[in-house]
């Protein structure tokens, strides 16, 4: 069966304030020298790979990253903000040990129910992830039928993704691991995908 897309999914390189373990989010956030780094390198990676359209985030760590793969591709970079991380509310910006402090209770709340669980100050869930993300990623395959597409995100984006190529509940959505800098492949066929590469 002949595939209609080929998916190369990117997390963005390593943030500013990545040592901290910051709820980033919506945050704009920059990548750190290292982060550019990571973007070199699978810049090099795909270079030879043909590529026909570039798609990342609003956000200056994918916009960033999507730019610097890009050099190698003379193709368009489309911004699209549906593929912005998870929202965390008032959460934003906070370290996990701020957290922790200023609303106890809600992390451990947050892990026994993690697709549903919104942070407070209208953060989103994974599940309100999943329907701000999906139909526009099935929208974008749609408009890109028989395209290599690169899509840099970010780590929750991603997961997402991944969960619905692999069938997999939103529940267990942290048994599949996103580092920065990292590539998944994913081929779509007319009715099901394929992943050919997690966190490579």
């Amino acid at each position: 069966m002949e595939k209609l897309n080929r998916l190369y999914l990117v997390r963005h390189g390593q943030v500013v304030g990545h040592e901290r373990f910051l709820a980033n989010g919506h945050t704009d956030v920059d990548i750190t020298e290292i982060g550019g780094l990571q973007m070199e390198h699978l810049a090099g990676r795909l270079q030879l790979i043909e590529i026909n359209a570039i798609y990342s985030s609003d956000l200056k760590r994918t916009k960033k990253g999507a730019g610097i793969i890009g050099r190698h591709h003379d193709v368009p970079h489309r911004i699209i903000p549906e593929f912005r991380e998870l929202c965390f509310g008032d959460w934003e910006g906070l370290a996990m040990e701020e957290i922790l402090q200023d609303f106890p209770g809600e992390l451990e709340r947050r892990k026994n129910a993690i697709a549903d669980y919104r942070p407070p100050g209208r953060g989103e869930s994974m599940r309100d992830l999943s329907e701000r993300v999906m139909p526009r990623l099935m929208d974008m395959l749609k408009e890109e039928t028989g395209k290599n597409i690169l899509l840099v995100a970010h780590g929750g984006v991603n997961r997402v993704i991944l969960c619905d190529a692999l069938g997999i509940d939103l529940a267990n959505i942290f048994n599949i691991q996103q580092d920065y800098g990292c590539l998944n492949i994913i081929d779509y066929f007319p009715d099901h995908a394929l992943v050919r590469l997690i966190n490579g």
